[in-house]
Order: structure tokens, then sequence, then C-alpha cells
């Protein structure tokens, strides 16, 4: 049977190191794919973020669990740009590669560092996801003549992309906002399901 990659590719293209250093941030869900802008003021993330460029330039974002924790899968993210300021703040630009999930910690301060290991998704029919992309994206609001640039380049980019598995983060990044479907996607390691969730989503919000 035909079937989809269990590992995205732009994952395969980087060792994924055994520990990421990381923020927490309150329902910040970063996705495979997708580029998170990310203003570091903190003392404890301006730390953190030094550490990051001087070691494998990735770090990840972690979800409040709304106590002391944090949600177990995250995105490992590369830092593709990072400017800092006169002040000592910072501005990241951070790629989502792929799913991790926090297996442990090294070190808890003076910022986390955890210990993660790659999410690989389950096998799928890639003639099923390329269905479900098509469906997901016919139930995006389709850009009109007086539509921004940004949102024609974004509907041409994901029709003409070749990784579906991919264009299900990006679409989840981009137009979904309740938190505990973002949890949903993020955690689910089937495309076809996430996929799923997805189309549901969206077509409650057409509804």
């Amino acid at each position: 049977m035909e079937s989809s990659s269990s590992q995205p590719s732009q994952c395969k293209h980087f060792v994924l190191p055994h520990s990421l250093p990381m923020i927490v941030l309150d329902g910040c869900y970063h996705f495979p794919g997708c580029h998170l802008p990310l203003f570091i003021f903190e003392d404890r993330y301006r730390r953190m973020l030094h550490h990051a460029l001087h070691e494998d330039r990735m770090f990840c974002v972690g979800v409040s669990d709304g106590e002391d924790g944090v949600l177990p899968v995250t995105t490992a993210g590369l830092i593709r740009a990072s400017m800092k300021n006169p002040d000592g703040t910072s501005q990241v630009m951070l790629y989502g590669l792929c799913r991790v999930r926090i297996t442990g910690w090294q070190q808890m301060k003076p910022f986390r560092i955890a210990q993660v290991e790659p999410v690989f998704s389950a096998k799928a029919s890639a003639s099923a996801l390329e269905a479900l992309k098509s469906r997901a994206l016919d139930l995006l609001p389709h850009p009109q003549n007086d539509s921004c640039k940004s949102m024609h380049e974004l509907h041409q980019t994901l029709e003409d992309m070749d990784e579906p598995e991919i264009v299900c983060d990006i679409i989840a990044f981009h137009f979904v906002r309740r938190k505990e479907v973002l949890r949903d996607l993020l955690e689910e390691c089937c495309p076809q399901r996430r996929y799923e969730v997805l189309i549901r989503e969206l077509e409650g919000c057409c509804g």
C-alpha cells in the first residue's frame, strides 16, 4: 500500500539532540513546518537563548498545563533568526522541525532543559492524505480579488506542497484557535486522524 513517510522530511535533515532547552508559555502551540516569532525578555530565557545559540541552535516551546508542569508533546524548533536588542532582549524566529515527547528533565533552573525523543507518525495512505488535504483546503476561506497578498500566497503554497502531513500542521497553526483542539492536533500521531480532527474543527467554524 502506498504510504506516507513516518517522519516529516524537514526533521530528517537534522540530528535531533537528546535534550532541548525550553521556554514555557501558556497556550502557545508550535507545529512542525511553521515559523513562530518570539520576543525574549526574561533573564532566564535570555540565558536559555544564549545556551541554544552556542549549542545546536534548537529549543522548544513547552505549553503550560495550568499548574507547574508542561504538556507532554511539543515541537523541536530551529532558530532561523535571532536579533539582540540594545537592552538585552531579543527577537527570535523559531522554525518547527518535528514533534517531540518530553521524557524527563536534565535541569529545571535557571531555565528548563527537557530530555526528549521524536514522535514518529503512524503510517497512512498517501492517497487518503491527499484527499483529506484537498478537503481541508476547500474549507479555508478562499481569497478574493481584494484579499491580502499573503493570503493568496499561503493558499497557493499549501496547494503546491507535496507533503500533506505538513499542510495539516500549517493549517492548524494558522486557522485553529481553540486550545483543546490544538492540543489534540499536536499530540495525535496518526496523520489521518489528525486531519479528521482538523476538518471537523474547520467545518464547525464554517458552520
